[in-house]
C-alpha cells in the first residue's frame, strides 16, 4: 500500500469518528477517558497499514466494535434523570459574604444498577457560577449525601435556573450518558456578620455593665408614666391629675419618665457617588456593612430600627420596627441593594421619608459630596428634617485624594495633581461646612472607619439624650 493509499484510509475513518461523535453527542452519548484510551490503542494499529495491508482492516474492525461497546456501556448506565437518579439540596436560607456555608445535597438511586456519577453543579453567579465537576456514586436503590462548602463571592439576592449537568459512568467506564437535572436557586447573600455579631455583643455586654452601676431614668416630656407629685410652679397644667387632686386635697400632677425606645431610620443614597470604588471594594459595601453594625447595635439597645434606599426614586422603605423581625428585613434590604449611574433624586426621597415617617427619629443618611454647588439639593433637604427629627450625615472619605494633597510634589505634573486635589478637598469641606451650620451632624470618616464610627456617634448620641 502506498502512502499516499494510507492516508486517504485513514482520513476516511478519521471522518466517520467525527460524524460518529457528533451524532452521539446529540445523543447524549459520549467517550469516557478509558474509552478515549481504547481508541488511541487502535488507532495505533493503523500505523503498522503502511506496511501490513490486513492492519487496517484490523482498525476498521476495532473502530466498529469500539464504538458498539461505548454506545452499548452508555447505554447500560444509570438514567442521570428521574425516575433513575434524582437530587434533593438542603442548604441554609441566607449566607455571608467571607463565611462558607454548608449545602448538603441528596442523590436518590431508584434503580437496580448502581449509578456512578461525574457532576458539574451550576449556581448562581453569587455563590461562585459553574462548578468543577465531582464524582459521586449512588448504591442501586439507594441514596447518599453529597455535602460540599459554599463561599459567597458577594452579597445580593438572586433566583436562579441551577442545577446539575450530570454524566452517567457505564458498567465497562468505556461511555457515558449525559443529562441535565434542573434545581432551581433563591439565594440571599448578607454583608459580613462576623464582626456585627461581635460588635454587638460587646454593646450589649457593655449596655448591661452601665444598668448595673446605675440604672438612669431621666423625668421630663416623655410618655412613659413614672408617679405622682405635688405640683409646683412651672409644670404643666395638661399634666394635673384631677382625681387625685380630690382624693389628696392639694394640686398632684403627673410625672412622666422619657422614652427610651427610640426610632433609627437608615437612608442610603445609591446615586452615582456610590459606584466608586476605595482600595478595591465599592464605597457601597463599606455603607451597607456601617449600616448593618449600626441597625444592629440599635437593635440591642431596644430601638426600632428601618431602613430606605433610593436613587432617582425610592428603592426600598421599612418602617422602623423592633426586634428581629425589623433587623430581618432590613438584612433584606441591605442584601440587595446596588449603586446606579443616576443623579439621586434628594427632593423625592425626602419627601417620600416625610409622609411615611412622622415620629422622631435619628435619621442616619449615608451618602457623599462634592462640593458646595452639587451638594445644595442634599443640604436643603437633610436640613429640612430638623427639628422634628435629627439627621446625621455620614459621608466617605477619598483616601487617594487625601494621599495625593498630602504630596510633595517633586516635578511639575506632581504640582498641578496636588493643587487639582486640595481644590477638590476644599470644595468638599464647604459643603460639609454648609450641613453643619444648617444644623445637621455630620461624620466624614475614611471608608474602612465608617463602622466603628458610626457605632460610636449613635451611642454618644444615646447616651447624652440627643434621640
Amino acid at each position: 500500500m502506498t502512502l499516499l493509499q494510507w492516508l486517504a484510509y485513514v482520513t476516511a475513518v478519521g471522518g466517520f469518528w467525527g460524524v460518529w461523535y457528533l451524532v452521539g453527542a446529540w445523543a447524549g452519548i459520549l467517550w469516557t477517558w478509558r474509552g478515549l484510551a481504547a481508541g488511541v490503542a487502535v488507532a495505533l494499529c493503523g500505523v503498522l497499514g503502511v506496511r501490513f495491508p490486513w492492519a487496517l482492516d484490523a482498525m476498521l474492525i476495532a473502530d466498529v466494535v469500539l464504538i458498539a461497546a461505548v454506545w452499548l456501556d452508555a447505554a447500560l448506565a444509570t438514567r442521570p434523570s428521574a425516575p433513575g437518579v434524582r437530587v434533593s439540596r438542603d442548604a441554609p436560607l441566607a449566607f455571608s459574604v467571607g463565611r462558607a456555608g454548608d449545602v448538603s445535597y441528596r442523590w436518590v438511586n431508584a434503580t437496580a444498577r448502581r449509578a456512578r456519577l461525574h457532576v458539574r453543579e451550576v449556581r448562581p453567579d453569587l455563590l461562585g457560577g459553574t462548578q468543577p465537576p465531582r464524582p459521586v456514586t449512588v448504591p442501586p436503590r439507594g441514596d447518599t449525601r453529597d455535602a460540599v462548602s459554599v463561599l459567597p463571592v458577594r452579597r445580593g439576592r438572586e433566583q436562579a435556573d441551577g442545577g446539575f449537568a450530570v454524566d452517567s459512568i457505564g458498567p465497562l467506564g468505556l461511555g457515558r450518558r449525559r443529562a441535565a437535572i434542573a434545581l432551581p436557586w433563591d439565594v440571599a447573600v448578607y454583608p459580613p456578620l462576623v464582626t456585627v455579631r461581635l460588635r454587638a455583643s460587646v454593646a450589649r455586654a457593655q449596655r448591661r455593665h452601665e444598668q448595673g452601676i446605675a440604672p438612669l431614668r431621666r423625668l421630663g416630656e416623655g410618655r412613659l408614666f413614672e408617679s405622682l407629685r405635688e405640683w409646683g410652679p412651672g409644670d404643666d397644667l395638661r399634666h394635673i391629675d384631677w382625681k387625685a387632686t380630690a382624693h389628696r386635697g392639694k394640686v398632684i400632677t403627673r410625672q412622666y419618665e422619657a422614652e427610651r425606645r427610640q426610632h433609627v431610620l437608615l437612608v442610603l443614597d445609591l446615586g452615582r457617588l456610590m459606584t466608586a470604588e476605595a482600595a478595591g471594594v465599592s464605597r457601597l459595601d463599606y455603607v451597607v456593612q456601617a449600616a448593618l453594625e449600626l441597625a444592629y447595635t440599635a437593635v440591642q439597645h431596644d430601638d426600632n430600627v428601618g431602613v430606605m434606599a433610593f436613587a432617582d426614586g425610592v428603592q426600598h422603605f421599612v418602617v422602623p420596627q423592633r426586634g428581629r423581625l425589623a433587623l430581618r428585613r432590613v438584612l433584606d434590604v441591605l442584601a440587595r441593594v446596588q449603586p446606579r449611574l443616576v443623579e439621586p433624586d434628594y427632593p423625592g426621597a425626602f419627601r417620600y421619608l416625610a409622609a411615611r415617617n412622622r415620629k422622631r427619629a435619628l435619621t442616619v443618611l449615608f451618602t457623599d459630596v462634592i462640593d458646595r454647588f452639587a451638594s445644595d439639593a442634599l443640604v436643603a433637604n437633610v436640613a429640612s428634617l430638623r427639628p422634628r427629627h435629627l439627621p446625621l450625615a455620614v459621608t466617605l472619605q477619598n483616601q487617594e485624594l487625601n494621599a495625593v494633597a498630602a504630596l510633595r510634589p517633586a516635578v511639575a505634573p506632581d504640582a498641578f495633581r496636588k493643587a487639582a486635589a486640595e481644590e477638590l478637598l476644599r470644595a468638599r469641606e464647604e459643603a460639609l461646612g454648609h450641613m453643619r451650620r444648617a444644623g445637621v451632624l455630620v461624620l466624614d470618616v475614611p471608608p474602612e472607619r465608617a463602622a466603628g464610627a458610626v457605632v460610636a456617634k449613635y451611642l454618644d448620641l444615646k447616651r447624652r439624650g440627643r434621640l
